[in-house]
């Protein structure tokens, strides 16, 4: 009998456990319809639960917005719902500062909900624990770290700047199977399917910015917008150290619609004052950095971008800007995606140019690799370990 009865309790806990995983991984799908617009707020989602039923829920919709929380908790008292004994399922700790609005911690403490799951803890100093200790402090059971890898996943670009105050960069590219992003003709249109690319729109949307240098924009001309219905388009950054765009590429033409910022290096200010008073004239920000290595320096752009509340940044460049952020250590996560199919050619470009590391012990190395199937192709991505 007793181990008959040990066997009930553990399966009865395992089950329990699943219940609460499913509430947060509701709460998961509705933080995610944030993307793109929370920043540089993470994306949050809250569902309340009594007798087995969502009775409420609610996500960060956008910057300023109300919170997760109190959206659930509007549409309760909205509907004449009494949340009083319920529990709610939160995807990040609830806040207990005044910011754009006031604390959720004293909402959850008004509606008089009984337990809160939560999924990540909050790594900014005002709550960073200070939200679960208040919930307890007035008799609210806290269980903690329900789905907290998942919930951790989608706020990495928060975290990122929370703790570091500075943009999360992540290099994107598309390649063949024998490492090409062009063929020795410079032809890339289209190296992977349409499913990958679409794929690709959403990190446009999640990013705040995105960037390229001028090589890109001389060869492709691109738009750099976000194709998706209903969204967001990043903010754009062209490399550009000799101040090359011309005015009517598309980036220009587009800038008074699309914030643009073009990042040029001194030595050029005296006599390209004109070109820049046109760009200006045109909607585009111009900022100077010194030269290094004849290049923008890349570490004193950040410093700007990181004053301008530039939270992350997705690089679509070329092997030489990919390079340059690498030799900077400024890459933080990798999305390769990769079109089984062979370019060949010695001149044929790849994702990384410059002049590469001395040795396979001086490589970049990735970690907490994922590999992802898109239709025909595949996305190996990781974050990036620096030694």
């Amino acid at each position: 009998m007793p181990r008959y009865y040990g066997a009930f309790y553990i399966f009865a806990a395992k089950e329990a456990s699943a219940v609460h995983e499913e509430y947060m991984r509701r709460a998961l799908e509705l933080a995610q319809r944030g993307m793109g617009f929370t920043s540089p707020n993470p994306m949050v989602g809250a569902v309340i639960v009594r007798d087995g039923k969502i009775i409420g829920e609610g996500w960060h919709k956008k910057y300023g917005d109300l919170h997760a929380e109190r959206t659930a908790f509007a549409y309760c008292d909205e509907s004449g719902i009494d949340c009083s004994g319920a529990d709610m399922y939160v995807t990040l700790e609830p806040c207990c500062h005044y910011g754009k609005q006031p604390p959720c911690t004293d909402a959850i403490i008004e509606h008089g909900i009984k337990r809160v799951f939560i999924g990540s803890a909050d790594p900014n100093y005002q709550v960073n624990g200070k939200g679960v200790k208040i919930l307890r402090e007035h008799g609210i059971a806290v269980a903690e770290g329900v789905l907290k890898d998942e919930c951790d996943a989608i706020n990495e670009i928060f975290f990122h700047w929370i703790v570091n105050k500075f943009p999360f960069v992540t290099v994107k590219y598309a390649m063949t199977l024998d490492g090409k992003i062009a063929t020795r003709t410079g032809e890339s249109k289209w190296i992977t399917g349409e499913e990958a690319r679409l794929d690709v729109q959403h990190e446009r949307l999640r990013h705040t910015a995105i960037m390229v240098g001028i090589g890109t924009v001389l060869a492709d001309d691109p738009m750099l917008t976000c194709r998706l219905e209903n969204s967001r388009n990043p903010i754009r950054i062209i490399c550009d150290s000799n101040l090359r765009i011309p005015l009517e590429s598309n980036i220009v033409r587009t800038a008074k619609e699309v914030p643009t910022i073009i990042a040029t290096t001194n030595r050029n200010k005296t006599t390209d004052h004109e070109k820049r008073h046109q760009l200006e004239e045109m909607g585009c920000t111009i900022i100077s950095t010194k030269a290094n290595c004849g290049h923008v320096d890349l570490y004193t752009l950040m410093l700007k971008l990181r004053e301008m509340n530039i939270d992350s940044i997705l690089a679509e460049g070329g092997g030489e800007l990919n390079y340059d952020l690498f030799r900077y250590k400024l890459v933080n996560k990798v999305k390769a995606y990769i079109a089984p199919k062979i370019f060949g050619g010695a001149d044929a470009r790849s994702p990384v140019a410059g002049t590469g590391v001395p040795t396979p012990d001086n490589a970049y190395f990735l970690e907490d690799t994922e590999i992802k199937r898109i239709a025909n192709d595949f996305l190996i991505e990781g974050r990036v370990v620096y030694k």
